[in-house]
């Protein structure tokens, strides 16, 4: 054990000195914040105040009159703030209103307004002719009215109502859509897809680089394989796990810092379900492809090997990372291919992350995922601690696919 934690302690210390890890962990995220800063200081800004603008609530409505010489208007909706819209038996007690500024402009609703759909609007000389009014206040007014009910009136106003179902859990009621909301379920891809990518690469580099240069000669006489094993990928998953903990920690920033700039929906927000779930399966992603990369370190002598028998390890998570990020752009989430491979280890890190985010995943396909990725990390871990013993790791021999699936099924 005191042996295991001293791979750990140096691993981890040599992950958090590469130049590289700390740019792309630390360096990217805190870029991102500060630009974002500034876009939303200038888009504050761009009214030239200087500083950002609140929000000064709902535009102002103007007073106006109607004459409803067809008696169509009973009740004012609720819609319309009380006394915004006054009505006049006739039009020459609205013309006195309108002189003497009580109102700033009438409607005229003829008799005959139901057979041919035409209403007048009145308002004084001074008035730029440019101006359209707020002719909503009496549409609202008659659709209210025409339709005798108040559901079937909210209908006929707004009859397509878009909302986005992403990240539902957590968005405010009367939320509205957003184009940019809809990229975040790809966001979260390749946020996982980077982080599995640049982490098992380490852990491979690692095991690869300490054959060539002959270290893992030396550590082979102290240490037993499976220790060795134990240590970097504990090391290398606490590393990755705080990059991924840095950067949705980064999204998060950004939403709140700078939802408008994104044109994200008000009370946007990532679900905590889905940051749970997040670290679940990051885990266990990184427990199943942390140990085939080490494994691929086991049976290549030189760096420039591993990098590239990486490709043929990583190939089912690029395929996920394809499918992640098409699948939502596509409006595919809930197809049966992502559903499928959202459940299938060596894809479910990514796939199962992407239909999260972009809604409600049923709780026995997380657990069925979950649990088919435990199993299948245990038999690889397995199987690769087989794989670390002396002749494979003091081997000079190139790295194939042949030897490794033999050697991955306990038959080198």
């Amino acid at each position: 054990m005191n042996k295991t934690l001293l791979v750990f302690r140096h691993e981890l210390a040599t992950t958090f000195r590469r130049r590289s890890f700390l740019i792309i962990a630390f360096g990217l995220p805190l870029l991102a914040v500060v630009v974002v800063a500034v876009l939303t200081f200038l888009r504050g800004d761009s009214d030239g105040s200087g500083a950002a603008t609140p929000d000064a609530g709902p535009p102002q409505i103007q007073v106006e009159g109607y004459v409803d010489q067809g008696g169509l208007i009973r009740v004012i909706p609720d819609a319309i703030p009380a006394g915004h819209l006054l009505g006049y038996p006739d039009e020459e007690q609205a013309q006195q209103a309108l002189a003497s500024g009580e109102i700033t402009a009438y409607y005229v609703i003829p008799a005959d307004y139901l057979e041919r759909g035409e209403l007048f609007y009145v308002y004084p000389d001074s008035k730029p002719l440019l101006s359209g009014g707020q002719e909503w206040v009496i549409m609202r007014a008659l659709v209210e009215n025409l339709a005798a009910d108040p559901e079937l009136a909210e209908l006929v106003w707004d009859p397509i109502r878009l909302e986005w179902t992403s990240l539902a859990a957590e968005v405010q009621p009367g939320a509205e859509s957003s184009e940019s909301a809809q990229f975040v379920p790809a966001l979260m891809v390749i946020l996982l897809f980077v982080s599995f990518m640049m982490n098992a690469n380490l852990l491979s580099e690692s095991v690869s680089g300490e054959k060539e240069n002959r270290t893992m000669e030396i550590l082979m006489v102290s240490i037993s394989p499976r220790q060795m094993l134990v240590g970097k990928i504990v090391a290398l998953g606490a590393a990755g796990l705080t990059q991924v903990i840095v950067w949705i920690g980064t999204v998060v920033v950004l939403i709140n810092l700078g939802g408008q700039t994104f044109a994200l929906p008000p009370g946007f927000t990532i679900p905590a379900s889905i940051l749970a779930w997040g670290v679940v399966f990051y885990l266990l992603g990184y427990a199943v492809y942390g140990s085939l990369m080490a494994g691929v370190g086991a049976l290549t002598s030189r760096m420039k090997e591993a990098g590239q028998a990486s490709f043929l390890v990583l190939s089912p998570l690029m395929i996920g990372y394809m499918i992640g990020l098409i699948a939502p752009l596509a409006e595919e989430t809930t197809g049966l291919l992502p559903v499928v491979l959202s459940l299938f280890p060596l894809t479910a890190p990514v796939l199962m992350m992407m239909r999260l985010a972009d809604g409600t995943v049923p709780l026995w396909q997380l657990l069925l995922s979950a649990v088919l990725m435990l199993g299948t990390a245990y038999l690889i871990i397995r199987a690769i601690a087989a794989m670390f013993h002396a002749q494979n790791l003091l081997s000079g021999q190139p790295f194939s696919a042949k030897r490794f699936f033999r050697a991955l099924a306990g038959r080198a």
